[in-house]
């Protein structure tokens, strides 16, 4: 449904100052990552007469480093500050993927590896962070620049690492480190330098997090994903019998359905089913995709389609992996992402170890086979969170539900107002205030907390206290006109369109006579890139929703109307 005219222009999100220009550019290159690497692995192999077992330890030191480094990435980067974080990581990796260049063995590549896992570990920790807190077009213009860097890192890296790989296997670690020193020298010029956390992070309190049941719970499914997921990434190329070009455009198909299906088709099916379900269904295919390869490993082109279709399914695991550790999590989100990190790197490090000792003791495909049983193993594990999971994706959890002031009296039917950081937040309160004066009702004055997901990184654009804070200044302004009012902030998990979906079921549970939100002044374009709050609302709200702009009449959509629009 169209919304009636008069709200203000969207704000472009690639009209940006350097510093995020700077920052989205070294995204790109990190996204780059291991999709830059995966086309040289046979030429390694061959040119450093090394076995395959032996060439896969560059995953294994990389992504163990990394791991371990997740543990006190964020410890560091809040006492020393974002930027200063962003380019000591930075400066690690350009020195050890040079490094990584100039070697002549394969123990040596895997040791440099280990160091651009800690580079790289530092930079993941702060690079969504800066971004956001730099960009000019908001929180979702931030949003929509970091997907469209991960998008074109994951389609490019692995095109770039073949046509550099074909001339030398040196290519793509050299060019890592030319690409990165640039983005390096970028980042010192334009990122301003950024306050640092009000309190600094503990080093322990990752661990610390992995004591609670839920947030253990989904890093052992992670880790088992992760141990098939790199197991076919780290072995794959091998039975593909192609040179480093070819297995370039390859790894190229996959990355293009990574991306398009991490940002586009994951958050889509995630409304229409619920995480829990759609990462059962994905552990399955993704299982059956490992068999195929198993069974096949002696016909590349079943190998190589095999791989490509995976993508599909990797893309929607990233982001519904991290969306069900994030809703469970009852810690900070950079804590949960620190201990959530961790396991996960583990288990995609030790997987190619682990692949590589049964290929050299058995056959090429048990380690295939093995991948498809972790796939399948981390279904139960993750149906034993399945409660926790559905409790915090619906708002009912209790962790997502924080009372500012007085609670709204059960059986009270109040109007609901959704309130976010926008200069007309007041106006649309007042609206609000007087449609629930109207209706003989309480009124109920809401902020949601969003936690974004992007493939497998989140982040909380607003802090708790300050979400807190704006519901009370709502509270005491009323109060000064002599307008009784309850508060809540609550807390959800994806995109815009999640927040939407936990607003409905909010005042679905309250049997709230009405919810008032403002006009969305977000473009199509971003409201596509990144959900609809709104449209999520009125497609999922029980009860009339009103869409206010403080200078115009108040917009309602019945329940009758909402039904006509879904064609029931």
């Amino acid at each position: 449904m169209t919304a009636p005219h008069g709200h203000k222009p969207a704000t472009n999100p690639f009209k940006q100052p350097r510093a995020v220009w700077a920052v989205a550019f070294a995204c790109v290159i990190s996204f780059m990552g291991i999709g830059l690497v995966d086309p040289i692995l046979p030429a390694l192999a061959k040119d450093l007469h090394a076995s395959p077992s032996q060439v896969s330890l560059l995953f294994t030191s990389y992504l163990v480093v990394t791991a371990v480094a997740m543990l006190v990435a964020g410890a560091v980067a809040s006492r020393i500050g974002p930027k200063r974080t962003l380019i000591v990581g930075l400066l690690i990796i350009v020195v050890f993927a040079a490094l990584a260049g100039t070697s002549d063995t394969v123990g040596q590549i895997v040791g440099f590896r280990a160091g651009w896992g800690l580079g790289n570990a530092l930079f993941i920790a702060t690079s969504l962070a800066v971004i956001v807190a730099s960009a000019t077009s908001g929180f979702a213009g931030a949003i929509i620049l970091y997907e469209t860097a991960l998008g074109l890192g994951i389609a490019v890296g692995p095109l770039l690492g073949g046509e550099l790989g074909s001339i030398s296997w040196r290519g793509p670690f050299f060019g890592v480190a030319v690409l990165m020193a640039i983005a390096m020298v970028a980042t010192i010029a334009f990122v301003p330098a950024l306050p640092k956390p009000a309190r600094p992070t503990s080093v322990a309190a990752p661990l610390q997090a992995l004591r609670h049941r839920g947030l253990l719970t989904m890093g052992i499914m992670a880790l088992l994903y992760n141990w098939g997921f790199f197991t076919m990434l780290g072995y794959a190329p091998y039975p593909m019998e192609l040179d480093a070009h070819k297995l370039g455009l390859v790894f190229t198909g996959w990355g293009l359905l990574v991306a398009i299906f991490s940002v586009f088709v994951a958050p889509r099916l995630q409304a229409r089913f619920g995480t829990a379900p759609v990462l059962y269904a994905n552990m399955a295919a993704l299982a059956v995709v490992m068999v195929v390869i198993a069974a096949g490993v002696t016909t590349p082109a079943t190998v190589i389609t095999a791989v490509i279709v995976s993508g599909a399914f990797i893309g929607i695991n990233n982001t519904l992996t991290t969306q069900a550790v994030m809703l469970v999590a009852p810690v900070e989100r950079p804590v949960a992402s620190s201990a959530y990190g961790f396991v996960r790197f583990i288990g995609g490090g030790l997987a190619p170890y682990a692949a590589g000792r049964l290929a050299d003791a058995l056959d090429l495909s048990v380690p295939f086979y093995v991948g498809g049983v972790a796939f399948l193993l981390a279904i139960p594990v993750l149906a034993t969170g399945h409660k926790l999971v559905a409790a915090a994706e619906s708002g009912t959890a209790p962790a997502a539900l924080e009372p500012v002031g007085l609670a709204t009296a059960p059986g009270s039917r109040p109007v609901v107002v959704a309130v976010g950081a926008t200069p007309d937040a007041g106006g649309i309160v007042d609206a609000a205030a007087a449609i629930a004066r109207d209706q003989g009702s309480p009124l109920e004055v809401v902020r949601v907390r969003e936690t974004v997901v992007i493939e497998e990184l989140a982040i909380e654009p607003e802090d708790g206290e300050d979400a807190r804070a704006a519901v009370r200044a709502h509270l005491d302004r009323l109060a000064a006109q002599g307008i009784a009012a309850t508060g809540l902030v609550l807390t959800s998990v994806g995109d815009h369109a999640a927040a939407g979906r936990v607003l409905a079921q909010h005042a679905e549970d309250v049997a709230a006579r009405a919810v008032a939100v403002g006009r969305s002044p977000r473009g199509p374009a971003a409201q596509f890139a990144d959900g609809s709050f709104t449209a999520a609302l009125t497609h999922a709200a029980a009860c009339t929703v009103v869409l206010v702009r403080p200078e115009e009449e108040p917009y309602t959509l019945t329940a009758a109307t909402l039904h006509e629009l879904r064609g029931v």
